[in-house]
C-alpha cells in the first residue's frame, strides 16, 4: 500500500474509491485523530466476529463507538485511581498492528484514505499510518499538511465534556496515560500545566504523567528536570514521596546502562518510603508505602539482592491484608504477588511462583504479560505445551503481541520445527521490524537454510536497530563465513568478543572458524573462553576435536567424556568416543 503526500486536500486522478478524508491535527482530535475517522468508516462494515476478535484496538481509537468487550482486564472495572499500570510504549505499536488487521478484514477491495494535518498528527496516529502502509496493501493512503485547525483547548476524544482549562487537559492527559499514548501525554500535559495553579490537583496530575511519559520515551533527563521544578513548588509529603519513588525509578531503569545509578536510587526510594510516614490516611499510607516498598524490590534485585527484595514485597503485601480494605486496590495486590512471583524464580522457588502467577491470571484473565511470566515459568518446568497455551492466550487476550510469537518460536526451534518457528518468527517480525532479538533468530535459522542474502537483510536491519548487538555480529560472522569470507567473519566475530567478552556464542564462532583455518590452538583457546562462560556439550564436542588435531588425545578423551555425560544421547558425541574419526567438523553452535 503506497503512502502518496499531495498538495491539497483532493485525491490525484486515478486513485481507488476514497473510503474517507480524515484530519490527523492531534490538537483537533487527539492521538488518534485520523484512525478514529477510518475505524468510524469501517465499523458498519466490519463483522461482529472481525469487530470482538479487535474491540480493544477499536476501543482505544474510537471510544464513541458502540463497540461490545469481548476482552476485559481488571483495569476495565475498578474505579481510575486503581489503575496503576502504564502501558509501555509498544502498547500503541500493538493497537496500531490489532487496526491494521481490522481494516485489512473489513476492506472488500481496493481503496484510498486521505490525511489532511499530517504535519501535526500524533506519534500514535503516524505509528498507525505506517502500519497500515506496510501491512494493508488494499489501502492507499494521501497525506496532505493542511489543516482546519484553530487554537483552542483539547477537543473532547475522551468522550468526556469539553473544557479548554486545566481539568479538562488534566482529562486528557489521563486518558492518553491509560492507552500508553505518551507523546500526547507529554504534549498535552506541557500545554495544561502552563494553565494549572502550581501545586493543585490538575497541575500535580499532570506533573506525574508528563514525568512518567517522558521517562517511557527515554527522555530521562528532561523528567528528572520537571520533578525538579515541582520539588519546590510543593511542600506536600505525599507528593513529594511519589517525585522521590519516580526518581529513583528513573535512574533504575534509564535506557542507558551507564547512566543508571542504583545507589542514588535506592537513597531517592528511602527518602519515598520515609516521607510515606507522614501521611495521616492510614489506608492511602498502606497504598503508596506498598507502592514504595515495591520499587525498593525492584532495586535490590537489580543489585543482586533478591532476598531482601522478597522481604520488601512480602512486607507491602502484608501492609495491604492489614491497612487496605479487602476489595479495595486489587491491581495493585495482583502486582505485587506477580513480582512475587519473579522473585520466587530467581531463588529456585518454581513450584510456590506458579501458584503466585496462576492466581494472578486466575483473578486477571485479559491481562497478556501475565501469561508471558507463566509461559516463560512453565517452559523451565518443561511443561512446554503448556507454555506455548500460554503464549497463544497471551497473544488472544490484548492485541497483537510479538513477544509471544517469539517465545512460540524458541518452543519450535527446541523441537525441531524449524519450518513452524520461521513462520512464528516472520508473524513477530511482521507486528515489529525492529524487534531484535527475533532478527537474530530468523537470521540463524535462515543461514542454516542456505538463505544468506535474507539472513544478511535481517542482520543488516538490526544492526542499524542495534549497532552493537552482539548477538547480530555473531550471526554476520556465522553468514559471512558460510560465503566463504573468513577474513570478514573473523571481523564480525572480533566485534562481538570486544563488545561482549561474556557471551559464549562469539568465542565459539571465532573458535569455529579458527579450526575450519586450520588455527587449532587458537581454536582451543577460544573454546577455552567460551567453556569457562557455560559448560556446553557442543562446546567440549568441539574442543576434544581441536585437540584431537594438535595430538592432545588424554585432553580431547576428557572433554568428550564430560560431553557424553551431560548429552548422553548426542549421536555425534557418542560415535566420537567408540570410534573416533581422524576429521569432523565441529558444531557451529555452543
Amino acid at each position: 500500500m503506497p503512502l502518496l503526500p499531495v498538495d491539497a486536500p483532493v485525491p490525484p486522478p486515478g486513485i481507488p474509491p476514497l473510503l474517507a478524508t480524515a484530519d490527523a491535527d492531534r490538537r483537533a482530535g487527539g492521538p488518534y485523530a485520523a484512525a478514529a475517522v477510518l475505524a468510524r468508516a469501517l465499523y458498519p462494515r466490519a463483522s461482529a466476529a472481525t469487530i470482538a476478535a479487535r474491540d480493544i484496538e477499536l476501543r482505544a481509537i474510537a471510544p464513541d463507538l458502540p463497540v461490545p468487550m469481548a476482552r476485559t482486564t481488571l483495569s476495565d472495572t475498578v474505579a481510575r485511581p486503581e489503575r496503576i499500570l502504564i502501558p509501555a510504549p509498544q502498547r500503541t505499536l500493538r493497537v496500531a498492528n490489532g487496526f491494521a488487521e481490522f481494516v485489512a478484514a473489513t476492506l472488500t477491495g481496493p481503496a484510498s484514505f486521505l490525511v489532511t494535518g499530517f504535519a501535526e498528527a500524533d506519534f500514535a496516529d503516524r505509528e498507525i499510518i505506517e502500519v497500515l502502509v506496510r501491512r494493508v496493501p488494499d489501502l492507499t493512503i494521501l497525506t496532505c499538511d493542511l489543516s482546519g485547525w484553530s487554537e483552542k483547548g483539547p477537543a473532547p476524544f475522551w468522550g468526556g465534556p469539553a473544557d479548554d482549562g486545566p481539568a479538562g487537559y488534566r482529562a486528557a492527559v489521563e486518558w492518553c496515560q491509560e492507552r500508553g499514548c505518551h507523546h500526547a501525554v507529554i504534549d498535552l500535559g506541557t500545554r495544561g500545566l502552563a494553565l494549572a495553579e502550581p501545586d493543585g490537583d490538575d497541575w500535580w496530575a499532570m506533573v506525574h504523567a508528563v514525568a512518567v511519559g517522558l521517562g517511557s520515551l527515554e527522555r530521562e533527563e528532561e523528567a528528572e528536570e520537571l520533578l525538579g521544578r515541582a520539588r519546590a513548588a510543593t511542600t506536600d509529603p505525599a507528593r513529594h514521596s511519589t517525585m522521590a519513588y519516580t526518581s529513583a525509578m528513573l535512574l533504575t531503569r534509564h535506557h542507558d546502562p551507564a547512566r543508571r545509578d542504583l545507589d542514588a536510587a535506592l537513597s531517592w526510594v528511602n527518602i519515598g518510603i520515609a516521607l510515606c510516614g507522614l501521611l495521616p490516611d492510614r489506608p492511602d499510607r498502606a497504598m503508596k508505602l506498598g507502592f514504595d516498598l515495591n520499587g525498593k524490590a525492584l532495586i535490590q534485585a537489580r543489585r543482586g539482592r533478591t532476598d531482601e527484595a522478597l522481604d520488601l514485597v512480602e512486607a507491602a503485601l502484608a501492609l495491604a491484608d492489614t491497612d487496605l480494605p479487602p476489595d479495595a486496590q486489587r491491581i495493585h495486590r495482583l502486582v505485587l504477588r506477580a513480582n512475587r512471583a519473579q522473585l520466587r524464580v530467581a531463588r529456585g522457588e518454581l513450584e510456590e511462583a506458579l501458584a503466585d502467577l496462576d492466581a494472578v491470571i486466575a483473578a486477571d484473565p485479559g491481562y497478556p504479560d501475565y501469561y508471558i511470566d507463566r509461559g516463560n515459568l512453565l517452559l523451565r518446568l518443561g511443561r512446554a505445551d503448556e507454555a506455548v497455551a500460554d503464549y497463544r492466550e497471551a497473544a488472544r487476550v490484548g492485541p497483537p503481541f510479538a513477544e509471544a510469537y517469539f517465545n512460540c518460536a524458541e518452543v519450535r526451534y527446541t523441537r525441531g520445527d524449524l519450518e513452524g518457528a520461521l513462520a512464528d518468527l516472520d508473524y513477530a517480525l511482521e507486528l515489529d521490524p525492529d524487534f531484535v532479538d527475533a532478527l537474530v533468530n530468523r537470521a540463524g535459522l535462515l543461514t542454516a537454510a542456505g538463505e544468506h542474502d535474507r539472513a544478511r537483510a535481517d542482520v543488516d536491519h538490526g544492526l542499524t536497530v542495534d549497532p552493537d548487538n552482539a548477538y547480530l555480529l555473531c550471526a554476520l560472522g556465522q553468514i559471512e563465513q558460510a560465503c566463504g569470507d573468513v577474513v570478514r567473519a573473523r571481523a564480525a566475530f572480533d566485534r562481538a568478543v570486544r563488545r561482549d567478552p561474556s557471551l559464549p556464542l562469539a568465542w565459539a564462532g571465532r573458535g569455529v572458524l579458527a579450526y575450519e583455518r586450520g588455527e587449532v590452538d587458537a581454536a582451543i583457546a577460544d573454546f577455552g573462553r567460551a567453556l569457562a562462560l557455560t559448560e556446553d556439550p557442543g562446546l567440549l564436542f568441539n574442543r576434544a576435536l581441536a585437540l584431537r588435531a594438535a595430538g592432545r588425545h588424554p585432553e580431547a578423551e576428557a572433554d568428550l567424556a564430560r560431553a557424553h555425560t551431560l548429552a548422553p544421547d548426542d549421536p555425534e558425541i557418542h560415535a566420537a568416543l567408540t570410534t573416533p574419526p581422524p576429521t569432523t567438523t565441529p558444531q557451529t553452535t555452543p
